[in-house]
């Protein structure tokens, strides 16, 4: 059976495996809880999915403490959910990010729990002392509303323009991340965007790869081939380019007394790859035995890093 076996493939091959080449980005789930339920969400977050619960800040911060401890070079903080803005803790988690030198990249839908009032208030603080520094990346899926509310929900356009166009005006630093599940080339899918971007005005270059990320699919019924030791060499990619190979994810599974570190933030339910609850434990390499690390990684080419 394929992805059976963590250490060969279902042909007796040496499966692929990814060893931490630098703790650059830490990710931190602040909780699976979201406003929406989206057809295809990685994690399957919904308004009733609480398998991850909140991350508190007080669980945050000493994983602070041991990147800074531990002298890892650690030069980003990515937080995700769930949608992070539903977590209480979020704002004075951010805080304690930036004030410590790290740059911060928050995963939103842009919709109501961003746009509330004393977030929106905390949110401008925050840009106010630490620029650019600050970046937010908002998901939307496709540049045509039908399509994005066709993965999001109806309803859900409206809401997700107000916010990115606030986020605009106010002149934060802003990512997008999109979707090429519907089947248009790459080119098709920044020219839309620009279109969007330009009726909108909203500051954002489609053309820039980092400013407009298109997310692979992850659809588990599709089948994916296992990827081999020999396959670096046969696809021509490199073991270092993995997320794995430079990134780790917090995470509070439901019922736990403390929080583990994932090896991705892909898989936050997989217990082999629970990876312990310290990042030293966590600095372990990874086998990888699942079929998102064949479609997203190794033949997606993702990352879901800035």
């Amino acid at each position: 059976m394929k992805f059976a076996d963590p250490y060969n493939t279902d042909d007796g091959s040496q499966r692929a495996h990814v060893a931490l080449n630098e703790l650059n980005t830490l990710w931190l789930n602040t909780g699976t809880l979201c406003n929406l339920a989206c057809g295809n969400c990685y994690i399957e977050s919904t308004p009733s999915n609480d398998r991850l619960s909140y991350l508190t800040l007080d669980e945050v911060l000493p994983y602070l403490d041991e990147i800074q401890r531990n002298g890892y070079k650690t030069h980003e903080i990515g937080i995700t959910g769930g949608e992070p803005f539903m977590n209480p803790d979020i704002l004075a988690i951010m805080q304690a990010c930036l004030s410590r030198g790290f740059e911060l990249l928050v995963l939103t839908n842009a919709m109501r729990p961003m746009m509330r009032p004393r977030v929106q208030a905390g949110l401008l603080d925050l840009k106010k002392v630490y620029g650019n520094a600050l970046t937010l990346r908002v998901s939307v899926d496709h540049f045509k509303q039908s399509l994005h509310e066709e993965e999001r929900g109806a309803d859900s356009w409206a809401p997700m323009i107000k916010g990115l166009k606030w986020l605009s005006t106010n002149k934060f630093q802003i990512d997008i991340a999109g979707r090429t599940r519907w089947g248009e080339s790459e080119s098709e899918l920044r020219e839309g965007f620009a279109a969007l971007f330009h009726q909108q005005k909203i500051a954002i270059d489609a053309l820039d790869a980092k400013q407009l990320t298109l997310f692979p699919e992850m659809n588990d019924d599709t089948q994916v081939p296992e990827i081999t030791t020999e396959c670096w060499d046969i696809l021509g990619v490199a073991a270092n380019d993995m997320m794995c190979a430079s990134s780790r994810m917090v995470v509070k599974h439901k019922g736990q007394d403390k929080p583990s570190v994932m090896a991705c933030t892909l898989l936050a339910y997989d217990e082999q790859f629970n990876m312990g609850t310290t990042l030293k434990e966590a600095s372990q390499s990874v086998q990888l035995n699942h079929p998102y690390c064949a479609k997203f990684c190794v033949l997606g080419g993702g990352s879901c890093s800035a």
